[in-house]
C-alpha cells in the first residue's frame, strides 16, 4: 500500500548520480575486439566511448584496466583512452580484474559503492568481477552495448546470470541520461548534448534537428 502522505518528489536511491557511482572500463583492447562475434564491434566501440565521455562530463571517477596488454592482448583502444589522457590503466593476468589488488585498491580508492562495469569478453572479464563485486556488497550495473561477448548466445547468457546475482543491465545512453536527469542543470546540458550528437546514432541526430529549428536549447 501507498502511503500519499509520504510521497514527495524524490529520485530512487538506486539511481545513478555523479556522487554515488564509478565507471570500470575492463579489457577494451585489440585482441579482445577481435574475439567479440556478439555484435557489431564499431557499435560497441561507439557505446563505450560514449560511456566514457559520459563520465568525463560528470567527473565520475573511473578504473581502466587490460589483461596481459604487453604479452597477449595490446593496449588499451585508443578512443578510450584519449578520453582519459594521462590515467594509469591497471595491467593484470587475471581473468578475473577483482582478483587482482591493484584494480580493487584502485575502486575502494574512489569511494563509490555503485559499480558501472563495461568491457571484453561479458562471459568472462565482466562476469567475474561483477559476481566477485556484488558478493563483497557493491551495487553493480553492467553496461552491456559497451560490453561484448565471444557468441550472441555468450554475450545473452552472462547477462542472464548477472541478473539472477542481481546485476543491473544498462546501457551507455541509460546512464548519460541517469546522470543527467534533469535539462536545467545547466552546467552539464551543453556537454551531454555534445556527447549525444557525436555518438547517440539518430538521437543525436534528432538533437541537430532540434537545435537547428528550435534553438540550441532545445531539450534531450
Amino acid at each position: 500500500m501507498v502511503n500519499t502522505a509520504e510521497v514527495t518528489a524524490a529520485p530512487s536511491p538506486d539511481l545513478l548520480t555523479p556522487d554515488n557511482c564509478a565507471v570500470l572500463f575492463v579489457d577494451h583492447q585489440p585482441q579482445m575486439f577481435f574475439g567479440t562475434g556478439s555484435g557489431d564491434r564499431t557499435a560497441i566501440i561507439n557505446a563505450t566511448v560514449g560511456l566514457a565521455k559520459a563520465a568525463k562530463v560528470f567527473d565520475v571517477p573511473t578504473v581502466l584496466s587490460t589483461v596481459a596488454a604487453e604479452s597477449f592482448s595490446g593496449p588499451l583502444m585508443p578512443q578510450l583512452a584519449d578520453v582519459f589522457p594521462g590515467q594509469e590503466i591497471v595491467d593484470r593476468s587475471t581473468m578475473n580484474a577483482w582478483e587482482d589488488g591493484a584494480f580493487v585498491e584502485a575502486v575502494k580508492a574512489t569511494g563509490r559503492k555503485k559499480l558501472v562495469i563495461a568491457g571484453l569478453w561479458t562471459e568472462v572479464c565482466v562476469v567475474l568481477p561483477a559476481l566477485s563485486a556484488l558478493a563483497q556488497g557493491y551495487e553493480v550495473y553492467v553496461v552491456t552495448d559497451a560490453s561484448g561477448g565471444v557468441s550472441p548466445q555468450a554475450h545473452e547468457h552472462a547477462v542472464q546470470r548477472m541478473v539472477q546475482a542481481g546485476v543491473v543491465p544498462v546501457t551507455w545512453v541509460q546512464v548519460l541520461l541517469e546522470l543527467q536527469r534533469d535539462w536545467a542543470r545547466t552546467e552539464t546540458y551543453m556537454p551531454v548534448m555534445d556527447v549525444v550528437k557525436e555518438h547517440g546514432g539518430t538521437y543525436g541526430l534528432g538533437v541537430v534537428y532540434a537545435q537547428a529549428v528550435i534553438g540550441e536549447h532545445a531539450a534531450g
